[in-house]
């Protein structure tokens, strides 16, 4: 009798909710900058993870774009439960127009199958573009995609070329997110990585989840300034 089946939650179709970070792995970036990124993936990622374990109706996945001469996946999206951080090193120039590209590729209805949520992308520099930057925001922005999902950027370095990630993100108040040490860019990449996950993955009633998103301008939390 059909009353008497028990449903199965594995047997529905869940929603993909894609998680894409595009890092700079550029020469400027050597030294405690890197250092402070990777230290700041591996404890950023489990938190994430909770998220996910927190909804499973949602199928949270993580995929690592990084970019430096040119732009280059660390392998394919992964569950956020079972994914492993590679530890990214830095040097070369900053292709971000190659990330940009790499990105709006990936943001098609051939890669993006089944049921979706918006996309996360969060973007992370401390430079100037080298290559050709704006012909690449605009092929991003032409991506299915592209418009629909959350977009945050952090500025890392208080030499970070702000324009251009404020040109990514491209909303009418918020702004990129200013990492000045290692313990603001721990921060907000923590924040980055969960707070828009979680907003995304809510009713859709739920608030913007970049409309708190300000400069992060505050004094820095150390002493050691990059």
């Amino acid at each position: 009798m059909p009353g008497d089946l028990a449903l199965d939650p594995s047997a529905l179709a869940r929603r993909q909710l894609l998680v894409m970070f595009a890092l700079d792995c550029s020469g400027s970036m050597q030294g405690d900058r890197i250092a402070s990124l990777n230290y700041a993936m591996r404890t950023a990622l489990p938190e994430l993870a909770e998220v996910a374990a927190e909804n499973p109706e949602i199928d949270v996945r993580v995929r690592v774009l990084r970019f430096a001469d040119e732009a280059a996946w660390q392998g394919e999206a992964t569950s956020a439960v079972d994914y492993v951080w590679q530890e990214l090193a830095a040097h070369g120039e900053t292709n971000m127009g190659a990330a940009l590209r790499t990105l709006a590729r990936a943001l098609s209805p051939e890669e993006m199958k089944g049921r979706q949520l918006p996309p996360v992308i969060v973007l992370a520099s401390d430079g100037l573009p080298t290559d050709d930057y704006e012909d690449a925001l605009g092929e991003f922005f032409a991506a299915p995609f592209a418009e629909s999902a959350v977009r945050v950027a952090i500025a890392i370095g208080t030499d970070a070329d702000m324009d251009p990630l404020d040109r990514f993100i491209r909303h009418p108040t918020a702004r990129p997110l200013r990492a000045s040490n290692a313990v603001e860019l721990v921060d907000r990449i923590k924040w980055a990585t969960t707070a828009p996950v979680k907003a995304v993955s809510s009713p859709t009633n739920g608030p913007d989840p970049l409309a708190t998103m300000g400069g992060g301008e505050g004094p820095p939390q150390t002493e050691i300034i990059w």
